[in-house]
């Protein structure tokens, strides 16, 4: 078991907790911070998930209330996880 403690930018989410397997696959997400119903949400989808997976579909993903509208906490969360790849 690993953990991938990741610090987002420009967005309102402070901290993002991720526990994955040695296969790879995410076996506790937490973020801190953020649009609270979303980054629940966002955090129960990922459990489960290949971190090759969560980077693809979140990558990418805006959203009007980060700092620049080019980011998102979803994306973010994908951005962080790159680098376990």
């Amino acid at each position: 078991m690993a953990v991938k403690v990741i610090q987002p930018q420009g967005v309102c989410s402070r901290q993002m907790n991720i526990e994955y397997d040695d296969n790879g696959v995410i076996t506790a997400c937490q973020i801190i911070g953020g649009c609270g119903g979303n980054t629940t949400g966002i955090s129960h989808l990922v459990v489960g998930m290949k971190v090759e997976d969560v980077v693809k579909r979140l990558s990418g993903i805006p959203c009007r209330g980060s700092r620049t509208g080019q980011t998102s906490c979803p994306d973010q969360l994908a951005q962080g996880l790159k680098e376990i790849l």
